[in-house]
């Protein structure tokens, strides 16, 4: 049988005490992470800023590494991101903020632009991993 756990993650706490979303922010299972998508969350207050796309996906990508801790996995065991994002036109911001985390490791990844987007912000990032 595989064990499967919900860690907390600090940074996204008032996050969670804020909206009643009916999921988990990372899932362990076995020796795969699951992290949902996540947006950038002011991690102080739970709610979203407005900010300029890169400092929206430096904030995502602080939330995706804090998920990854938590479940005992860090960004270079990452084997798959999805990216979503409000606008085709943040494509090259967001590549150059993404390879400043994810360096010489290349995980598989999809970038889409879905329509109806319908958030207070420009982007979300989930992924899955291996643990450690």
């Amino acid at each position: 049988m595989i064990e499967i756990s919900r860690p907390a993650v600090p940074a996204l706490a008032k996050f969670a005490e804020r909206n009643s979303v009916p999921t988990s922010a990372v899932v362990r299972a076995g020796e795969w992470v699951y992290v949902s998508g996540m947006p950038p969350v002011n991690p102080e207050t739970g709610g979203y800023d407005i900010l300029p796309i890169d400092q929206q996906a430096r904030r995502s990508l602080e939330h995706l590494k804090s998920c990854l801790e938590a479940a005992g996995s860090a960004l270079e065991r990452v084997v798959k991101c999805t990216v979503y994002c409000s606008n085709p036109a943040y494509f090259a911001t967001v590549n150059a903020i993404y390879a400043e985390y994810f360096g010489a490791h290349k995980p598989a990844r999809t970038f889409l632009c879905p329509g109806g987007w319908f958030g207070p912000f420009d982007i979300e990032i989930d992924c899955v991993a291996l643990v450690r």
